[in-house]
């Protein structure tokens, strides 16, 4: 993880996603304080999905196949915002999102840290070949919304855990539009 990365702030939030606060990153997941988050999944034209297996340095998570992007708004940041900008510093894609949900979630790690996070869903749509922030993506693939539930159901502890989470909920979302519909 770099240095950055652990002087990086996340916002407090209650279950309404009012703000209460900020907490240093790493502090946030020892102790499992509720926070906000985001989690991105791009198109392509022919439907597939971007997915990135998360680099082996991670703080939690390492080596495991996640959604396009994910990540933390800087206090004062608006979420679209954040998530813009992690998708083109983690995966060097630029596209307009659009937030199709939020959930509420509590996942316990091997090494302590909890993510407990008010995670808001995006989606878009681009077929930009992938630039990824090694520090961040180890390597990414397309696949289909079948692809990635044969994956999931054959190799379940291959996934981030709010992703197995978030997935179905995404894919049968009627917000999703004309972004993911085959």
């Amino acid at each position: 993880m770099s240095p950055n990365a652990l002087q990086e702030r996340v916002v407090l939030v209650d279950t309404d996603d009012e703000s209460i606060g900020d907490m240093e990153k790493l502090e946030a997941h020892r102790r499992g304080v509720l926070h906000r988050a985001f989690s991105v999944f791009i198109f392509t034209s022919d439907h597939k999905i971007f997915l990135q297996r998360r680099a082996a340095i991670k703080y939690h998570s390492g080596g495991l196949w996640t959604n396009t992007c994910c990540g933390h708004p800087r206090p004062g940041e608006a979420v679209e915002a954040a998530a813009s900008r992690r998708l083109k510093e983690e995966m060097g894609i630029d596209c307009p999102l659009e937030e199709i949900f939020s959930f509420i979630y509590k996942s316990t790690f091997d090494d302590g840290l909890i993510e407990h996070e008010l995670d808001h869903v995006f989606v878009g749509k681009s077929d930009t070949t992938p630039d990824p922030d090694r520090n961040e993506v180890w390597e990414w693939k397309t696949l289909s919304l079948d692809g990635i539930r044969e994956e999931m159901t054959s190799h379940p502890d291959l996934f981030t855990s709010w992703f197995r989470i978030c997935f179905e909920r995404m894919a049968e979302s009627p917000l999703l539009g004309s972004v993911g519909q085959e």
